[in-house]
């Protein structure tokens, strides 16, 4: 009589578990080719291109005899947003998820510092940062007008990526940048702020205005959940 063998576990029904610091390596790589694939469709298409343009800075009040200090601050102000705005754009993109809608961002946070500061940056101590946290905040609002919206009216389209976007990326990376859209608001800020921007702590619980510890927390916990969302069978 033959004895019956029990069969060795079916491969595909293992899951293989991702560690903490393959999770970083994943969101780290997936956030540089990201970057790189925005950047190649940058240079191919003129509409997303480093702007070269103007914000509306002689729409400011000036007081009387204040030509040549206001001619400082327009040039001052107009290479921050010259420089600035195309990595603003990048990174309000990431949270709201719609190119159209980032650019609004964007610039509303600049028009909202030309009304405040009449574009001296002097009276700010750090004037990327401050649009940063701009940008943030105003990425939250919009996606709290999204979740109300959504309760009365149908869920609008998304922006589409281009086509040739996809293949720039390697399926595993573009796996960790949707995984990315479902972590909760503030893992996902947290995140974006560290692998995109490259923010530290100290600078990403200024932006969001959180202390280190929250940072280092949320961090851990969206790169668990990031984790448990990339187990894949073998």
């Amino acid at each position: 009589m033959r004895t019956a063998t029990i069969p060795a576990a079916v491969p595909s029904a293992a899951w293989r578990r991702i560690t903490y610091s393959q999770v970083h390596a994943l969101v780290r790589g997936a956030m540089d080719l990201l970057r790189r694939a925005q950047d190649r469709l940058a240079l191919r298409s003129p509409t997303n291109r480093q702007t070269t343009g103007r914000v509306p800075f002689a729409a400011v009040p000036r007081a009387p005899g204040a030509a040549s200090a206001a001619a400082g601050d327009e040039h001052g102000f107009n290479e921050l947003y010259r420089h600035r705005r195309l990595a603003l754009v990048r990174l309000a993109l990431l949270l709201v998820d719609d190119l159209p809608t980032a650019e609004d961002v964007v610039q509303d946070a600049f028009t909202a510092f030309l009304r405040r500061h009449g574009g001296r940056l002097v009276e700010v101590d750090d004037p990327e940062a401050y649009l940063r946290t701009s940008v943030v905040n105003a990425a939250r609002s919009v996606l709290r007008r999204r979740r109300t919206s959504r309760a009365h009216v149908p869920e609008r389209q998304r922006h589409v990526p281009p086509a040739d976007k996809a293949v720039l990326l390697a399926e595993t990376h573009q796996e960790v940048i949707d995984a990315l859209s479902r972590l909760t608001r503030r893992q996902r800020e947290v995140l974006v702020l560290r692998y995109w921007s490259d923010l530290t702590e100290a600078q990403i619980a200024d932006t969001l205005g959180v202390s280190r510890g929250t940072v280092k927390s949320t961090a851990s916990r969206a790169l668990d959940a990031l984790g448990r969302q990339l187990e894949i069978p073998r």
